[in-house]
C-alpha cells in the first residue's frame, strides 16, 4: 500500500480525548482515525494533552499514532470534578483548537469535528472558513438540549438560546453532519440542516478483538469470584446523569433471594459512588463493582456477564445514544434496556431479536425478564447469536471505516 500524498487534502479530526485513553469517544475516534489511515489517508488528530479520568497524565504534544499524526494543544487542566473547573478546561481547549486551525488548516481540508466540548463546531467551523476548508460535524451528542434535558438552568435561559442558534448556524453550514441514530437524525434534521447535509454512520467497537466466548471459559471471571453456576447482569462504562439507576437498584433488590443472581458494575460515573451508598443503604451483597478496564481486557470483561444491561432518560432519546451497544453484541452477549421502547437502542434490539426493552421505573417487569432469562439458557444462546450477526451485518469495524471513507470522497468531491 502506497503511503499518503503529502499535497492530498488532510482531514483533520477533533476531539479533546484520544489514544491512550479510553473514554468512548476517544476509542471511536482512535479506531476511525487509525482505520482510513490504514487506507492511505493523510490523517491528523488534534486534541488536548488530558486524559479523560486522570487530568493529572500529561501526554506528549505530538506523536505517531499507527501513521495517525497527532498534534496535542495545551489547556487548562482541572479535570471533570468541579463545574467551574471542567468550564475552563472547555474554554481553553476551544481557544487552543481555534488558533491551531487557523495556522494549520489549509484550502481543501476537511475539518472532522466532535462534540467534546460541546459546541466545538461553532468555533472551529468559524475557523475552517476562513481557511477555506470544509467542515464534517460529528455529533456523538447533542448540546445544550442534553444539558436542558439534565436540569441544566442556564441551557434554559438566554444563554441556551444563543448556544443553539450558534449550533444551528454551524450545522447549516457544514458540508455534512454525521448523526449515530435515526432519532438523531431526525432532530438535526429540525435544527435547520439540509437533509443533504445529514448521514447516519453508526458508532462501532473492535469486533475482531470482541469475540464471544463462553463465560464459564472466562479467566477474568473467575478471578473476580464468579462461580460458573452464577447468573452476572453485567453493565461495563459511564454510568452518568443521563442514565437511569433506580429502576436496576429496584430489580437487584427483588432478586435477592436468587442467590446465583449477581450484579456487575465495571466502570466509573457520576451515579457510581450513589450506586455503592444504595448498595450498602439496602444490604444488596449481590452488587459488586470493578473500575474501568484497560482496552486490551474489554473482549474478557465484556463477556463476564450473560447478560447486560444499558440505560437512557427517555428525555436524552435522539440527544444521545449510548455506544456501549457496540461491544456487547460483539461479545455475542443479550441486552437489557431501560428507557424508551420507540428509542435507538429499544427498535434495535427488537428488530434483530437479542434483547428486550422495559420502560424506566417497571422494577417488576424488569425483575420478572431477568428470573425469565435466567431460567431459558437456550433463549440466552439464541440471543447472543443474533446479537453478533448484528454487529457482523451493520456495524463491524471494518464495514462503518469503509462508510467513512466514503462520506469523506463525497466531501473531498464537491
Amino acid at each position: 500500500m502506497t503511503g499518503p500524498d503529502d499535497t492530498a487534502p488532510r482531514i483533520i479530526f477533533v476531539n479533546r480525548y484520544f489514544h491512550p485513553d479510553i473514554s468512548a469517544t476517544s476509542q471511536m475516534l482512535t479506531d476511525v482515525a487509525i482505520g482510513l489511515a490504514a487506507l492511505g489517508r493523510p490523517v491528523r488528530v488534534l486534541t488536548s494533552a488530558m486524559m479523560y479520568d486522570d487530568a493529572s497524565i500529561r501526554l506528549p504534544a505530538r506523536e505517531l499514532v499507527e501513521g495517525v499524526s497527532v498534534r496535542r494543544v495545551p489547556t487548562t487542566r482541572f479535570g471533570r470534578a468541579g463545574l467551574i473547573g471542567r468550564s475552563l478546561d472547555y474554554l481553553s481547549f476551544y481557544l487552543s483548537s481555534f488558533m491551531r486551525v487557523l495556522q494549520d488548516a489549509q484550502k481543501g481540508d476537511v475539518i472532522v469535528i466532535k462534540t467534546d466540548p460541546p459546541l466545538l463546531s461553532v468555533p472551529l467551523g468559524l475557523a475552517a472558513r476562513v481557511r477555506g476548508a470544509k467542515t464534517v460535524n460529528w455529533l456523538q451528542d447533542v448540546f445544550p438540549e442534553t444539558a436542558q434535558a439534565l436540569g441544566v438552568g442556564l441551557a434554559s435561559g438566554p444563554i441556551g438560546w444563543i448556544a443553539r442558534q450558534a449550533r444551528n448556524r454551524s450545522l447549516r453550514r457544514a458540508s455534512r453532519n454525521v448523526v449515530i441514530g435515526e432519532c438523531m437524525a431526525q432532530k438535526v434534521r429540525l435544527f435547520g440542516a439540509p437533509q443533504s447535509s445529514i448521514r447516519l454512520v453508526p458508532n462501532f467497537c473492535d469486533d475482531t478483538a470482541i469475540q464471544p466466548a463462553p463465560a464459564a471459559d472466562n479467566v477474568l471471571r473467575a478471578s473476580w469470584g464468579f462461580s460458573p453456576s452464577d447468573f452476572v447482569i453485567g453493565y461495563s462504562g459511564n454510568l452518568g446523569r443521563a442514565h437511569d439507576l433506580n429502576t436496576i437498584l429496584g430489580a437487584a433488590e427483588a432478586l435477592r433471594d436468587l442467590d446465583q443472581v449477581k450484579f456487575l458494575f465495571i466502570g466509573g460515573g457520576h451515579l457510581r459512588a450513589q450506586l455503592k451508598e444504595e448498595a450498602e443503604k439496602r444490604s444488596l451483597s449481590n452488587i459488586v463493582t470493578r473500575p474501568y478496564q484497560p482496552r486490551d481486557q474489554l473482549g474478557l470483561s465484556l463477556c463476564i456477564p450473560d447478560v447486560h444491561w444499558v440505560s437512557l432518560l427517555p428525555a436524552l432519546e435522539g440527544l444521545i445514544l449510548p455506544s456501549k451497544l457496540y461491544g456487547i453484541a460483539a461479545a455475542g452477549r443479550p441486552l437489557l434496556m431501560v428507557g424508551d421502547p420507540d428509542g435507538d437502542i429499544g427498535r434495535i434490539v427488537r428488530e434483530h431479536r437479542f434483547g428486550s426493552v422495559v420502560p424506566v421505573g417497571a422494577i417488576e417487569t424488569l425483575s420478572g425478564r431477568i428470573r425469565s432469562w435466567h431460567a431459558s439458557p437456550d433463549l440466552l444462546l439464541q440471543m447472543g447469536r443474533n446479537a453478533r450477526a448484528y454487529i457482523e451485518t451493520h456495524a463491524s469495524r471494518d464495514r462503518v471505516i469503509a462508510q467513512w471513507s466514503a462520506l469523506l470522497d463525497e466531501v473531498l468531491d464537491e
